[in-house]
């Protein structure tokens, strides 16, 4: 179990990985306009080509045949009002309450035969199933919400990534913003890289509805009236204590002490907060993607991946329990709109939504950055397809329950051919029907198109396994 002393640990030594100072993160002086080259040679042939990806992670549960995977011949209790519209992609058709997007349809694919059903169907096994890859064992069926995470657990497809890379020469390989998942004890299991080692744990930025503009990393801020003299007083206490340690165990010892060295050089840089700063991003950009939490996640998602960070995870930021939003979607916010399902998406969630994510794909794309940026929109679960939510007052309440069986993951960028639709679902978009795949296909997919081709790893007894040995590349979409 994860107990407060462990949350803390484990974010101290996550967020001291690779970070020192932030002084190379240059804004443009457009929203549109510059480029990044890390020095990594694609290949259009096997894969590879992402230098970076963006997982844009939609939490609560988002709506398949509300968004991407529209149903407008199947019953009136299953299709609900919303009408799709044609896109500048001539496969695809999105909802018509996502007009920017329809307009960049043509880097995007759709993976429409998603199964990811989970036996708890629930949020906890649908948040590990769809960010490691391997379905959730027997423990989130009999502890549910208090299922924590656990140290040998997979790991994330982002620590994954981390640790097959060279390390970057001063930020970690993996972030993550604004927030993780989710309110403490229920901490979502999936998000960390377990038994790789806590080494390739992503650095937590936290951001906040309340000041957008405004990331930290809290884990590893001073405490008011503590100045770099401080910090090297107990820099010289640590090395101190380090001679009464060296009983522990080696590696452990080494691991530590490399985290506590580049922590101590972030603490000890000028630039630490004004790194991720986007209020240095012009205003015009600013407004383009939306001054929101998420619009301002995606925007700095966009600044790591100009400096080179392998993997970037935004998990979508609600406005909390007991908000306006919350209520009206009887959930304690985010995408899980198990009442007025239709009103949640049409006047909060989408229009956040499509502004945002449509800001980064075009963004990417002027900035010649989305054929080496690898971008996946995924969630934990899809909703139930057939309208009304017994917690809501069934068809009345205009909800839509949980539904782990079938969810649209888009894809674009990092090789990836847009315009495209990979597989589909039945009549009434309850289950897939062509090409059915699994998280598993879809963060093989994610290696693939960032060249991860070994996945072989060891336990502690050195003994080899496979990271991820279900699945493989959806090869067709490159």
């Amino acid at each position: 179990m994860m107990n407060d002393s462990v949350n803390r640990r484990r974010m101290l030594v996550a967020s001291a990985t690779g970070l020192a100072t932030c002084s190379g993160m240059v804004p443009g002086t457009s929203c549109y306009a510059g480029s990044a080259d890390t020095g990594r040679s694609p290949n259009t042939t096997t894969g590879g080509r992402a230098k970076s990806t963006i997982l844009f992670f939609l939490c609560g549960g988002a709506s398949q045949i509300d968004t991407w995977d529209m149903k407008p011949t199947a019953p009136a209790e299953y299709r609900g009002p919303f009408q799709p519209i044609a896109t500048n992609a001539a496969e695809i058709q999105l909802c018509e309450h996502l007009p920017l997007l329809a307009q960049q349809a043509r880097h995007l694919s759709l993976i429409r035969s998603v199964s990811g059903t989970v036996n708890t169907n629930d949020h906890h096994g649908g948040y590990y199933y769809n960010l490691t890859g391997h379905v959730p064992d027997p423990t989130f069926l009999t502890k549910g919400n208090d299922r924590t995470p656990y140290p040998d657990d997979w790991p994330f497809m982002g620590a994954v990534v981390a640790s097959r890379r060279s390390r970057h020469a001063y930020l970690p390989n993996a972030m993550t913003l604004p927030h993780m998942p989710s309110r403490k004890p229920y901490t979502r299991p999936g998000q960390f890289s377990a038994r790789l080692g806590v080494q390739y744990d992503p650095l937590y930025l936290q951001g906040s509805n309340e000041k957008p503009l405004s990331f930290s990393a809290p884990a590893l801020e001073l405490q008011a009236g503590t100045d770099t003299s401080r910090v090297a007083s107990r820099a010289e206490l640590l090395t101190a204590l380090d001679d009464a340690r060296r009983h522990f165990d080696k590696t452990a010892t080494g691991i530590f002490t490399q985290q506590q060295q580049r922590a101590f050089s972030m603490l000890s840089s000028a630039q630490t907060t004004k790194a991720f700063d986007v209020s240095k991003e012009p205003v015009q950009c600013r407004q383009r993607y939306g001054e929101t939490v998420n619009g301002m996640s995606l925007l700095l998602a966009r600044r790591l991946v100009e400096v080179g960070v392998p993997f970037i995870t935004v998990f979508w930021l609600g406005d909390g329990v007991g908000t306006p939003l919350a209520k009206k979607c009887r959930s304690a916010g985010s995408w899980d709109t198990h009442g007025s399902n239709f009103d949640c998406l049409k006047d909060d969630l989408l229009p956040e939504f499509d502004q945002c994510f449509s800001a980064l794909v075009e963004d990417l794309d002027q900035r010649n950055l989305l054929d080496q940026t690898s971008l996946l929109v995924s969630s934990e679960m899809g909703r139930n397809p057939k309208i009304g939510d017994r917690r809501s007052g069934g068809v009345s309440g205009a909800g839509r329950d949980h539904w782990t069986h079938l969810l649209t993951n888009v894809v674009a960028g990092g090789g990836i051919q847009g315009g495209r639709i990979y597989g589909s679902s039945d009549r009434l978009g309850e289950y897939p029907a062509e090409n059915p795949v699994t998280p598993a296909h879809v963060v093989h997919t994610v290696y693939h198109a960032m060249g991860v081709t070994n996945l072989e790893a060891e336990d502690t007894q050195g003994r080899p396994y496979q990271l991820l040995d279900a699945g493989e590349p959806l090869y067709e979409l490159f």
